[in-house]
């Protein structure tokens, strides 16, 4: 990488890395709420930065706008579970937009048959999991938003392998959600894998994302 890219934009993925670990660990100190709500949502912002440090075309904005959303989503969360999970909604509604304009030129039928899988599956585990809540439409709905995002991402021409296991880990955080909310695995393994899951996949996504855009490749 060209110095100046280094100088410019790995110390954003770094301050990335640094706000995520830090928050995963600061969360059970009982510091000022406002504080980790900042610190919290500043994980998704550092990667809305760098990406917006490179961003070239309309698809480099696509991806700064779904982090942003996420960064929103993240603190909003915090706050109100609904707002939180509007802005959630909205990013993944971009992201699709984002994976649907770049779309891979040959895709087997594997491919296809793991798209499916997250487009149908995903939602359908959610609606599981969520029940007999009476809010379990929501999580469904939500859920088949999130299932799209991911179905997208594994067939656009962004590398599987990062941009479409990002998008997985995406699913899996969300759907531990949904089983934590329904009391059906242990608060512990949810406290752990949760976040690490969210904004492993998340920064998957983003790096993998600017990282094609920047080549002009598959």
């Amino acid at each position: 990488m060209p110095r100046r890219a280094l100088i410019d934009y790995r110390p954003w993925l770094l301050a990335s890395l640094a706000a995520s670990i830090s928050y995963f660990f600061a969360r059970d100190n009982y510091l000022p709420g406002d504080l980790l709500i900042v610190w919290k949502g500043a994980a998704v912002a550092c990667l809305a930065v760098y990406a917006a440090r490179r961003a070239k075309n309309a698809d480099g904005w696509l991806l700064v706008a779904v982090l942003a959303l996420g960064a929103l989503g993240d603190m909003a969360l915090e706050l109100d579970m609904i707002a939180g999970g509007a802005l959630f909604a909205a990013g993944h509604l971009t992201a699709i937009a984002l994976f649907l304009r770049n779309p891979r030129e040959r895709r087997t039928g594997s491919q296809w048959l793991a798209a499916m899988t997250l487009l149908i599956g995903t939602p359908l585990v959610a609606a599981l999991l969520a029940l007999p809540d009476p809010r379990w439409p929501m999580a469904a709905g939500y859920a088949a938003i999130v299932g799209a995002m991911a179905a997208s991402a594994w067939v656009s021409r962004f590398p599987r392998y990062r941009v479409g296991v990002g998008a997985v880990l995406f699913v899996v955080s969300d759907l531990l959600i949904f089983a934590r909310e329904g009391q059906l695995v242990p608060e512990d393994l949810t406290w752990w894998t949760i976040w690490p899951l969210y904004y492993a996949g998340q920064f998957l996504i983003a790096t993998g994302v600017v990282r094609t855009l920047r080549l002009g490749r598959a």
